[in-house]
This record gives C-alpha cells, structure tokens and sequence, in this order.
C-alpha cells in the first residue's frame, strides 16, 4: 500500500470518513447545515428567496437552478442565522473552491522537475503528446453514454471526467472543481486511483510490446542541457501558453515558476520550500477537502 499513491490517498480517506459522522455536519456547508435543520420558519425565509415552495427538496432544486450570485446570497443568509459552515467545507472552499491548492501543487511539482532530457531530446515531447489521447477519448465516451440514455453527462462534466485520461491529479481537481463541483470526488478518487495502479498496469504492456532484445538496447547518453537553456525554458513555455491557452495560464505559470526557482539557482531556500514543507501541507488539506465531497448520500447518488 506505501507504494499506491498514499500521499493524497489517506488525508482523502480521512476526510470522506469525517464528512460522514452522523450530525457533525463536518462537510457542510452554513445552507445545508440550515436545510438539515428543518426548520419551518427559517426555510420559508429561504424559500420566498427563491421563489419555490418551503420545503426542502423544493429548495434543493431551485438552488440547484440558480445562478452561484444566488447560491452565495443564501448562503450568506444562512450564516446571518446563526449556522457556521464545518471544518471540511471550509477546507474546501478555501483549498478548491479558490483553486489555490493544486495551483501551489504544481509550483512544488514544477520545482521538482528537470526538464534537461527533454530538453536533451525533444523527440519525447511526442511521447507525453499522445497520452493526452486519453483526455479526449474518455470525454466522447462519457458523451456517448449520455447519446444513448445509459448515464446522464452535460458537455462540462464530460470534460470534468475526461481530465483523468491525462493521469494527473491536481489538474483533474482544478478542472473539476471548476466544471462540475458535484462530481469533484468520484474523479478525485478515480485519477489517483487510476494514477497509483499504473505500476502493476506498465510492465505487462511494456512486455507484451517489446522483445527481450529491444528491452537490453543500450541507451545513448545524451547530450548536457545548458543552464541558460534550463532558464529559458520554462519562461518560454508560460508565454506560449499565455498566448495560445489563456486559460491554463495559472496551473502552467505556477509549474513554470516552481521551476525556475529550481533552474536559477540563486533562490535555494525558497525551491526547497516549495518542493518539501509547502507542498506536503498543502497536499494534507487538499486530501481533506476531497474528502468533503464524498458524503454518501450524494457521493453514492446515481
């Protein structure tokens, strides 16, 4: 099991067993805690709000329908009576709902990377550019499961789902939350479940698509990478991404800043930060607010 992904694995565990003790209400948020309440007077408060009937299925949906200026209205309302949202939620809508957590992952993932080989062979760049592949290939099949009538998908959920096919979890977090908070657990749980079954996945394909012969080729030593190329690179690669992909601007410019910390030299300290103690605490509460999404009754809902 310490080999399986346990970083993120265990605080999201964790948290999906604290969000469903019964009454700690750990995971939810100032409305829900309102709406689990039930009480009359203040749901028909919320209910005239929202122009729907005073129940609370009733409320459920029209929420549901309306616009986040809306839902962050009646949330604020219910925190001016009196319900506090749980220590989960709060995690969440600091660490996800911001989207700081997995953009400060990357910093750290991008302080520990070397990109010297590629650099040394860009021919492998190929290799990463067909995996993604995946993404695309998981999105027409979770469209063509809403095709047929088999699983209900909207276009931004299939999205959502199809970012685990690029086997990175921060940014199947980030995407998801972004796109389809309510399915923000099952595609957590699925990409690093996904990602930490990979080392029994590769070596029976790798075996069943090379020879014994092709597996001892001795490989070329490649050539030294500079340090201005080390430098360049990552300053390069953000404003490509700037003008080409505006939106995946912040999760590529933490990764490129992360390594250029790591590629300058002259900010040691700060790159040891960022690739240990930051992103191990981050990664700690990222895995709790994870785990606020999986309380059963709506984790287990078809």
């Amino acid at each position: 099991a310490k080999k399986f992904e346990p970083l993120l694995l265990l605080p999201i565990g964790f948290g999906g067993l604290l969000s469903n003790i019964p009454e700690a209400g750990m995971a939810l948020t100032a409305l829900e805690s309102l709406l689990a309440h039930h009480d009359a007077g203040q749901l028909a408060v919320i209910a005239a709000k929202l122009n729907c009937a005073p129940d609370v299925h009733a409320i459920k949906e029209a929420l549901a329908l309306a616009l986040p200026s809306v839902q962050g209205q009646m949330e604020n309302l219910a925190v001016d009576m009196g319900y506090t949202p749980g220590v989960l939620a709060l995690f969440y809508k600091v660490a996800i709902g911001s989207g700081v957590a997995p953009l400060v992952i990357f910093m750290g993932v991008g302080a520990m990377t070397d990109f010297g080989p590629l650099l040394a062979n860009p021919r492998t760049l190929l290799l990463g550019a067909a995996a993604q592949f995946g993404i695309f290939a998981t999105v027409l099949g979770a469209l063509t499961l809403n095709y047929f009538g088999l699983i209900s998908f909207t276009l931004p959920q299939a999205a959502a789902i199809g970012i685990i096919g690029g086997a990175d979890g921060p940014t199947a977090i980030y995407l998801s939350g972004k796109l389809a908070p309510e399915l923000l657990g099952a595609i957590a749980v699925a990409a690093y479940s996904y990602m930490a079954l990979v080392p029994l996945i590769q070596p029976p394909i790798m075996k069943a698509l090379t020879s014994e012969t092709e597996r001892k080729i001795r490989m070329v030593q490649l050539r030294t990478v500079s340090k201005r190329e080390k430098i360049l690179f990552p300053v390069v690669l953000l404003m490509l991404v700037a003008l080409l992909l505006p939106d995946a601007a912040p999760l590529l410019g933490m990764f490129c800043f992360g390594n250029l910390m790591r590629e300058s030299g002259v900010v040691e300290r700060l790159s040891d930060t960022v690739q240990n103690g930051l992103i191990n605490i981050v990664t700690i509460f990222l895995g709790l607010s994870v785990g606020a999404k999986l309380v059963a009754d709506k984790f287990l809902q078809p």
